[in-house]
């Protein structure tokens, strides 16, 4: 039990440094796109207004918020993916 432990300990260590490594490079390549940067926070923006507003934008509300979501997730993806190369081709 205690090797199970100690295994999952040791697991869930080496996600969250990956997971931390990642904001880093997030954060890293937003500023070298801020264009992209600014999108996501416009994106983000919208969806907050959206959810409070007290109408349903004749019934396109729940797919803009649900578009925006996924366009937000495209961009991180887009970055994650910028700084990992950017990783493996050395450069910082």
């Amino acid at each position: 039990m205690r090797n199970v432990l100690v295994g999952v300990c040791a697991a869930t260590a080496l996600v969250l440094a990956q997971v931390s490594f990642a904001q880093e490079s997030g954060k890293k390549e937003m500023g070298q796109h801020p264009r992209i940067a600014n999108a996501v926070r416009a994106l983000e923006g919208a969806i907050e207004y959206m959810e409070h507003a007290p109408h349903d934008f004749g019934g396109h509300k729940a797919q803009a918020i649900a578009d925006s979501r996924k366009a937000i997730e495209q961009l991180r993806l887009a970055m994650q993916y910028r700084a990992a190369e950017d990783n493996r081709r050395g450069k910082k």
